[in-house]
């Protein structure tokens, strides 16, 4: 404390200036927390709370451009399914087109028309596909693979994409190619015989065949699952493809099986063809009761399978050459056994011959194994396929090769068809699983921008009540401080009155 009437030291005002200086920055600070509604402005108002409040600003400002990302990947996804849901019902109509042309009632114009009217909706499922665009980045074409969607404030909560291709020459029915048909001879060797069917094989009905090589295939799909299928040797190939279909929901693959052979007919002494036919599904299992055929012409043999059909299951024509084709359409065994007059010899593809493929009076029966065809709506492929008389690839019969302008083309139409439907559904649902995880993901980062920004505010926001009091408090005390610096002047000046 100063020595008693100096008037060079004013402890007093000293004092108030000082406090007066203390107050006039609280003040200062208190409006600027009213005035902006924060109680952190600076990192000098609370370093700690600072440091907190520009982390979930960080991340509030990460959410927001994420829930606008995700919204953007909403639309572009909307964007592939309706184009898609286009293509679906382009695609009904051809459905439409090849069931009417399978009925076989059409003239050749009209089956030419309907041919017409198929190749310009295929056009239209590829004009969709190519032109298909979002920001003009192109959807459905098969260049939008792995494209990534940031969903998330932080590194690494991504999302990838990929759309396949929906081109009409993308999508289809995959399906196996038969291996190289086969006849046995009485000896047992087999050789090449292209005859329509896995194999054909001459010896006494019902005694094992092996058509099939015994053992085990796998069956990889396009999801990568494998479907393991056991054949025996004899066994038909409808019960194959039984097998097959009974395993599906693993690879996600179909069969169809399918027996047919061509032979040439030759009749005996008397002019007659005689001999029995059976359906049976493996070694002696038969189908039904044996056909006995007796005719004297090959229109008659014909007529005579046919008329006996719902038995046997077994259908009979002429092709051009008047051969007779013998067809069990489920893919049943067919048994030949008993030419006790005339005969019958098989012949390949183009017609020809196989040598010693015959069957005739006092010589060899002959059982017919059909093939299996293994279909999917995606690529796969198969292990030691020999064991179900298939290649190991699969191939491409695609929608954009449809042919319905006449009833064969129009049937294998149908399955072509109807396995595009299935590619452009899934591709469908596989868009829409997404957009649901994207919706999930939107509703889920506006909860959490939500709460944080409640964590936000209690971290930064001032409290303007308690604000208001205390700068109302301050500014009293300013008031205060002020009156006290002018009464501690006054005692100086009155010293000037001791002056000479």
């Amino acid at each position: 404390m100063s020595a008693v009437g100096s008037i060079l030291t004013n402890t007093g005002a000293l004092s108030g200036l000082n406090s007066l200086a203390n107050t006039t920055a609280n003040n200062n600070n208190l409006e600027t927390q009213l005035s902006s509604g924060l109680s952190i402005n600076s990192p000098s108002d609370n370093p700690a709370g600072y440091i907190t409040a520009q982390g979930f600003t960080s991340q509030l400002n990460g959410l927001t451009q994420a829930v606008s990302n995700a919204n953007q990947g909403v639309s572009l996804l909307q964007t592939a399914q309706g184009a898609i849901s286009q293509q679906i019902g382009i695609v009904q109509q051809l459905n439409s087109i090849a069931v009417q042309a399978a009925n076989g009632t059409q003239t050749a114009a009209e089956s030419q028309s309907l041919q017409t009217l198929a190749s310009h909706l295929t056009s239209q499922v590829s004009t969709i596909a190519k032109q298909t665009q979002f920001n003009n980045i192109n959807l459905l074409d098969g260049s939008f693979q792995g494209v990534q969607f940031q969903v998330g404030a932080n590194e690494g909560q991504t999302m990838s994409l990929s759309i396949s291709n929906t081109n009409a020459n993308a999508i289809g029915m995959w399906h196996s190619s038969a291996a190289s048909a086969v006849y046995k001879g009485t000896n047992g060797s087999a050789k090449n015989g292209q005859v329509g069917s896995a194999a054909i094989t001459l010896g006494a009905p019902g005694a094992a065949v092996g058509a099939f090589t015994a053992g085990a295939a796998t069956i990889t799909g396009a999801n990568g699952a494998s479907q393991a299928v056991t054949s025996t040797a004899g066994e038909s190939a409808a019960s194959l493809a039984a097998t097959v279909n009974n395993l599906s929901s693993q690879a996600g693959v179909q069969a169809q099986a399918y027996t047919q052979a061509t032979f040439q007919l030759t009749a005996g002494t008397n002019g007659q063809y005689q001999f029995s036919i059976q359906a049976a599904s493996s070694g002696a299992t038969t189908i039904g009761s044996q056909q006995k055929i007796v005719a004297s012409s090959a229109a008659g043999v014909v007529s005579e399978i046919n008329s006996q059909s719902s038995t046997s299951g077994i259908t009979a024509s002429l092709d051009k050459n008047n051969n007779l084709v013998l067809t069990q359409s489920a893919g049943e065994n067919i048994n030949i056994t008993g030419a006790s007059s005339g005969s019958l010899q098989a012949v390949n593809s183009k017609g020809t011959a196989i040598a010693g493929a015959l069957i005739k009076t006092g010589a060899a029966s002959a059982v017919i194994q059909g093939q299996v065809q293994l279909q999917s709506s995606g690529a796969f492929s198969v292990t030691n396929g020999a064991a179900i008389g298939v290649k190991g690839n699969s191939s491409l019969a695609d929608l954009g090769d449809i042919n319905v302008s006449n009833t064969s083309g129009a049937n294998a139409a149908i399955n072509v068809v109807k396995y595009s439907l299935a590619t452009l559904n899934n591709q469908g649902g596989s868009l829409g699983a997404v957009q649901q995880s994207l919706t999930a993901n939107i509703n889920n980062m506006n909860t959490t921008s939500q709460n944080l920004t409640t964590a936000l505010g209690v971290v930064q926001d001032a409290n303007i009540p308690a604000v208001s009091t205390k700068l109302t408090q301050s500014q009293i005390q300013a008031q205060a401080g002020v009156a006290a610096l002018k009464a501690s002047t006054q005692l100086q000046q009155s010293y000037t009155s001791l002056l000479p």
